[in-house]
């Protein structure tokens, strides 16, 4: 004698649709093409607060990139600008003026 499944599947799906017709299906086909312009991050509860959407997510983030390649450039020596009215040193001595 055979018990019957003790397991009973609860299907979403509607009984008119035919499974038998649903072949060569291929698991993850398109994940690739899916994924290819997104980033998911997850956010803490708390900044969700302050940053409740993309669009103040992604100016933060821009502000902070600006600041951060402003203090690298303000790191770099800049050249001495040239003064009018006051020769360059040339380096070279020139005394036939």
């Amino acid at each position: 004698m055979k018990k019957g499944s003790a397991k009973r599947i609860n299907d979403d799906l509607e009984p008119e649709y035919d499974l038998t017709q649903l072949k060569g299906g291929v698991r993850g086909k398109y994940y690739r093409q899916a994924i290819a312009g997104t980033n998911l991050v997850l956010i803490e509860p708390e900044l969700m607060k302050v940053f409740p959407d993309t669009e103040a997510i992604n100016r933060a983030l821009r502000l902070l990139a600006d600041t951060a390649a402003a203090a690298v450039d303000a790191r770099k020596p800049q050249p001495t600008p040239h003064r009018r009215g006051v020769p360059r040193e040339s380096g070279r001595s020139d005394s036939s003026a």
